[in-house]
């Protein structure tokens, strides 16, 4: 396989459960002002959409957003319980990942648009907020998104708050929330997955 990602993207939450299902897997970086590989090919060849992930498989077929290869890598790795495999906790943790993926990722997209317009992104940052309260208030009462067992999700919410910093919003305002990116931080797979991406 091979994962197409930038440095600190959201292409670190695959990264992270690759390393977490010890699968193997090659690293191709991709730029982001010129969306060309290490290679230097057109990365648009390979994921017409322009941004990462990419998963490519030994097959040839294309993955791509961050939920479905979450999803694809804890069914390579049963064993590692990566993600509930049926029933209401499984719902429960899809419900967690499109939850992330539509209302907390896709909240921080807009505030980091160049293009944005001044006058929308304390509103943009008002409403980032709110979604954040919705896990705050969960994670007072849970070690982790799941209850009490360590998931794919709380992976892919660790790497969306790592953003908080870069819109001068503290993680410090959450609690509960900061222990948690804090006890993802410590997983072996995390330091591994940021260390070769260069981010420690």
């Amino acid at each position: 396989m091979r994962l197409y990602f930038m440095p600190g993207a959201c292409s670190l939450a695959p990264h992270i459960a690759l390393c977490e299902a010890a699968l193997p897997f090659d690293l191709v970086e991709v730029d982001y002002r010129t969306r060309r590989t290490t290679g230097g090919g057109d990365y648009r060849e390979i994921n017409p959409k322009g941004y990462v992930p990419a998963l490519a498989l030994d097959s040839g077929e294309i993955l791509t957003e961050v939920p479905v290869i979450l999803q694809y890598v804890a069914g390579q790795a049963a064993e590692a319980t990566l993600l509930p495999a049926s029933g209401l906790p499984r719902l429960r943790a899809l419900e967690w990942l499109n939850f992330i993926a539509t209302e907390i990722h896709k909240s921080f997209s807009p505030l980091f648009r160049p293009d944005t317009p001044p006058s929308f992104l304390e509103p943009g940052k008002r409403h980032l907020r709110r979604r954040l309260a919705v896990v705050e208030r969960h994670l007072r009462q849970n070690a982790y998104l799941m209850g009490t067992g360590f998931s794919l999700a709380d992976v892919y919410l660790y790497v969306v708050c790592r953003w908080l910093e870069d819109l001068n919003m503290a993680l410090a305002d959450w609690p509960a929330l900061k222990r948690h990116t804090d006890t993802i931080a410590e997983r072996p797979s995390v330091r591994q997955a940021m260390a070769r991406e260069g981010l420690i």
